[in-house]
């Protein structure tokens, strides 16, 4: 195919390099792969309302989360065995976030270990996603490892108790080979010889709940954040357990498939976190101005997770930074486009849902 221009065309390629199996894990979703569909077309459901004749010559993409700057309000999201996609792995992964000056979080389920990323890209802001192992002793280990080695904030995935039915891999009957390696599950089980997603998932504690949040504080003094609220309910609950962020997150349509598109779950956890803490999203990110819709819903920053790891099937480190530097010029250009100079400026009254879908939330303001 000719050179690659938008995140879609990095995964035809990828789907096109990629053996089967492969492929389907990352792109494949729950059941009927509803929920995967929905969340892009929630993005593409939600109009931009540009304002005019604003000195646009500079603008600015910058922003913070947790504190951190970032180039950039879209992170790399953590998505696991990256070195199924290509050898670079997390590794490359991470000198892409690096190179794109935006924050990478590494999976739990990575094919390198935390130490081995800090050291591939020194100096860069970095997270932590976790999944709790019923091994209390493995996840300290994996918790100490990333704090001494400067990783700024822990993400607990809180919407994965059990593997939701990804029919795609039952059907390609994926296996992760055992010459590639997943180290946190290898300690949990005493070793490696390749496992199914429902083998990945196996050695994870289904009975954490609310309650065990303190547990979690007292393995690190580092924030953290919730991936996975989908409710008003949960968001006020997360705020009275001393969470410090939340992540807006079906799991990107991987675990119970008869939910609805974060796009419209955005504006109910915004409403009820009020401003108490920071809230992200994630979720079928695949163009900067879906990036800008999700700030004028009241998100600091979104997760993308397939759209960079497209571009590392592609091409490793150096298509993974091609897709993430793709990302930040369109985000660049849909600010332009919206009279907005800087990510602050972007507010409710830039967005509403298409003609037929629903009443716009905003009414019309004047400048």
């Amino acid at each position: 195919m000719s050179e690659p221009v938008c995140v879609a065309d990095f995964e035809r390629l990828a789907e096109a390099l990629l053996e089967p199996g492969a492929f389907g894990y990352y792109a494949g979703g729950a059941d009927d792969e509803r929920a995967v569909a929905g969340n892009g077309a929630a993005w593409e459901r939600l109009r931009l309302r540009p304002r005019v004749l604003v000195d646009v010559t500079e603008v600015k993409t910058e922003t913070t989360v947790l504190g951190t700057p970032v180039s950039m309000p879209l992170l790399v999201a953590p998505t696991a065995i990256q070195r199924l996609a290509h050898p670079d792995g997390e590794p490359g992964m991470a000198r892409a976030a690096a190179a794109a000056g935006t924050l990478m979080c590494l999976s739990t389920l990575a094919t390198a270990t935390p130490e081995e990323v800090a050291a591939a890209a020194p100096g860069a802001p970095r997270w932590l996603q976790l999944y709790v192992y019923r091994d209390r002793g493995v996840t300290r280990a994996f918790v100490e490892q990333a704090t001494e080695h400067g990783y700024s904030a822990m993400v607990l995935t809180v919407d994965a108790p059990r593997l939701g039915r990804r029919e795609r891999d039952l059907r390609t009957g994926f296996r992760v080979p055992k010459e590639i390696t997943v180290p946190t599950m290898a300690a949990a089980l005493g070793g490696w010889e390749g496992a199914t997603p429902l083998e990945l998932l196996g050695a994870i504690d289904s009975s954490i709940t609310w309650n065990d949040l303190e547990e979690l504080h007292a393995l690190s003094s580092l924030p953290l954040v919730l991936k996975g609220v989908q409710t008003a309910e949960d968001a006020k609950l997360a705020c009275e357990h001393a969470v410090d962020a939340i992540v807006v997150s079906n799991h990107g349509g991987r675990q119970l498939d008869a939910v609805a598109p974060t796009a419209e779950l955005l504006p109910e956890v915004v409403e009820a976190v009020a401003g108490r803490m920071e809230v992200y999203v994630d979720g079928g990110i695949r163009r900067g101005s879906d990036v800008v819709k999700a700030l004028a819903l009241g998100a600091r920053a979104v997760l993308a997770g397939r759209a960079p790891l497209w571009g590392l099937a592609c091409e490793g480190e150096a298509g993974a930074t091609r897709v993430l530097q793709l990302l930040r010029d369109e985000i660049e250009l849909a600010l332009a486009l919206c009279g907005c100079t800087s990510t602050d400026d972007v507010s409710p009254a830039h967005v509403s849902p298409a003609q037929g879908y629903g009443q716009s939330p905003h009414p019309r303001q004047d400048p």
